[in-house]
């Protein structure tokens, strides 16, 4: 039964994103979002796998109206991976998600102080969520997300867009 919510979910995930972002154009001239590199003390970074598009990403979303970007990672956090900030989380960079609109940014976050009582349980959105060795990230965890974990623990130089 998996495999074929899975089959039927990579077949209507360009339409969905076409349409959520044809929304998003009637209701925000720019969409922004915010995810987070969530790293704990062995360095491994939590990660999330929707039911709604393939891959595993860093944890975020987008930022509500009348809402800071920093205010929309907290509540991402809180909703996506039952995480508690405990101290201050680094902006990373805002970065061009251009393969999906040329009119979406990400603001990205680096988190390292943050409390987790428990891994949540799957739900309709995240199905699966938990923190991963950086040598050993899941298969099909995304370039963008890949690029950005590089960024934060190799050194690797930022680039503007988010693949």
């Amino acid at each position: 039964m998996g495999e074929r919510l899975n089959r039927i979910r990579r077949k209507c995930e360009p339409l969905l994103r076409r349409f959520f972002h044809a929304y998003f154009l009637v209701v925000r001239g720019m969409t922004l979002g915010v995810r987070a590199v969530v790293l704990d003390a062995e360095n491994r970074v939590f990660l999330v796998r929707h039911s709604y598009v393939s891959g595993w990403h860093l944890p975020g979303g987008g930022v509500d109206f009348g809402e800071t970007m920093e205010q929309a990672m907290r509540r991402e956090l809180k909703e996506e991976g039952d995480i508690d900030l405990t101290g201050a989380a680094e902006l990373h960079g805002i970065f061009l998600n251009s393969h999906v609109s040329r009119r979406d940014h990400v603001a990205i976050y680096v988190v390292r102080q943050f409390r987790q009582d428990r891994l949540p349980a799957p739900n309709r959105e995240i199905v699966e969520c938990g923190f991963f060795a950086i040598n050993a990230l899941p298969e099909g965890t995304t370039s963008g997300t890949r690029l950005r974990i590089a960024e934060v623990l190799d050194g690797q130089p930022p680039i503007a867009t988010w693949r």
